[in-house]
């Protein structure tokens, strides 16, 4: 099982701007990101948000710092 993440949008109200938006990224598992975008589906941050796949951070985005804490505690180079 991999426990690889990515960062991808909150599209919750309590983390978006106003022009919808999002203010953070969360990190979701890898494996269900193309399910969530493709389908709809909900996917669940490592900060336990849970959140359709709307959009993609672009390099500089503001991260969750709970899901990045989480992250950077998981031991890295396990696939």
């Amino acid at each position: 099982m991999s426990t690889q993440v990515l960062e991808q949008p909150d599209t919750d109200t309590r983390d978006t701007t106003g022009d919808d938006t999002p203010k953070m990224f969360h990190y979701v598992r890898k494996s269900k990101i193309a399910e969530s975008a493709v389908m709809g589906n909900m996917v669940v941050a490592l900060c336990g948000e849970t959140f359709p796949v709307t959009r993609s951070p672009k390099p500089g985005s503001p991260v969750c710092p709970d899901c990045k804490k989480i992250f950077d505690s998981l031991p890295k180079g396990r696939d």
